[in-house]
């Protein structure tokens, strides 16, 4: 319990935004986290280049937390307006409001993309960026969470990160296919970036 309390000491110390609402929503809620840390940016700039979109197209980036993947998007290129942030907690979602200027943010479920999602955005999706640690949902919740994606980005599946060695989803039960985009020894715990798509796709 010592060596916990000084980590968490130590990492509420480190001057990354938002870092001291990331530790309340995650000890307020930590099935929704998939770690006790925001993502590092080693992660985050792997998964800003593996993200894909056209200029008639958005990126929609799903748990966005304290809003540090969503930064990486940014500096690498990507338009405030081009770009959707979707966060359940409240108080997340109005740190992200206040912090990213131009970038649209919704209040709601990941799972409920389709109804908060506005309709003239479906089907212009060009990567969905999943922040939801899936790997701890039965798999009709990990089905409901692929159809809602393919509901608003149909065909184009989306990006996951995960600190599963191996993917985080039954991928083919879900009729999937899987992709390992890339691996950084240098977040903690050490993570991976997978992309899903649709099978016959």
């Amino acid at each position: 319990m010592k060596d916990t309390a000084a980590l968490l000491d130590s990492i509420s110390r480190a001057p990354r935004p938002g870092i001291a609402l990331f530790l309340g929503r995650w000890l307020r809620h930590p099935l929704r986290m998939g770690s006790v840390v925001p993502s590092s940016p080693a992660l985050c700039r792997r998964i800003a280049r593996h993200t894909r979109w056209q200029s008639d197209e958005i990126v929609v980036e799903l748990g966005a937390g304290t809003g540090v993947v969503s930064r990486a998007l940014l500096e690498a290129g990507l338009p405030p307006e081009k770009l959707v942030v979707v966060e359940i907690e409240p108080d997340m979602a109005s740190h992200l409001r206040d912090t990213l200027p131009g970038v649209t943010v919704l209040t709601g479920d990941a799972f409920a993309l389709p109804d908060i999602l506005p309709r003239a955005l479906h089907g212009k999706v060009g990567t969905a960026i999943c922040g939801i640690p899936l790997v701890l949902l039965p798999q009709p919740q990990q089905q409901r969470f692929v159809d809602a994606v393919e509901a608003v980005a149909p065909g184009k599946g989306f990006l996951l990160y995960t600190y599963c060695a191996t993917s985080p989803l039954p991928y083919a039960r879900l009729g999937l296919r899987a992709k390992r985009e890339a691996w950084t020894p240098l977040n903690v715990p050490p993570a991976s970036v997978w992309r899903y798509v649709p099978t016959g796709r």
